[in-house]
């Protein structure tokens, strides 16, 4: 199975850097140098890892064959793309791989259907679980044990126990004991 592993950023320096917009929860096995991945556009790739290294909070990555900033800038918005087994797992339970949460349905604590996961968004401070509503909008959901305290992957769902506000304004407003009025229109 492909999985889209990262997204090339601006270059970073002359000698051919690139900052990595990281799509995966194992940078350091999909992103590590000698791995070849594919890429899209198909045109640009394959790409093999050189080096890569942590500066100011970023990944940077170079790639073999790429020695200056303007080879570097050409690589811009590129996807790079990791070829993975579908059976393979974390070894932590209490991981999961983005393709393992893509279509989970999500629902409450009390069974309220809330909408379908579309993406994991990665973000450096939080990750995110990308939901689509069924009314077509979209709602982010922090990923952690608190919100998301139950993934099952057998019944293809997740829960959560949104804290107030999260999934509706309203619930904030009565949260903090503001409650709205007609004399508040």
């Amino acid at each position: 199975m492909q999985l889209v592993v990262a997204r090339i950023g601006r270059a970073h320096g002359i000698k051919g850097e690139v900052t990595v917009e990281v799509r995966t929860d194992e940078p350091e096995l999909r992103l590590g140098p000698g791995a070849v991945l594919t890429t899209e556009p198909s045109s640009v790739g394959p790409l093999t890892i050189e080096a890569g290294r942590v500066h100011s909070g970023r990944l940077l990555l170079r790639f073999e064959g790429v020695r200056d900033r303007t080879a570097a800038e050409a690589l811009r918005n590129t996807l790079l793309i990791a070829e993975v087994d579908p059976e393979e797992v974390p070894e932590d339970p209490e991981e999961f791989y983005d393709h393992q949460l893509i279509d989970l349905d999500v629902v409450t604590r009390d069974g309220t259907t809330v909408g379908r996961i579309a993406e994991v968004s990665h973000l450096p401070y939080q990750d995110l679980l990308v939901v689509r509503r069924p009314d077509g909008g979209e709602v982010l959901i922090p990923f952690v044990a608190e919100i998301v305290p139950e993934i099952d992957l057998d019944a293809q769902r997740a829960v959560i126990d949104p804290p107030p506000g999260l999934l509706d304004d309203s619930q904030a407003e009565i949260a903090s004991g503001r409650a709205i009025t007609d004399e508040d229109s």
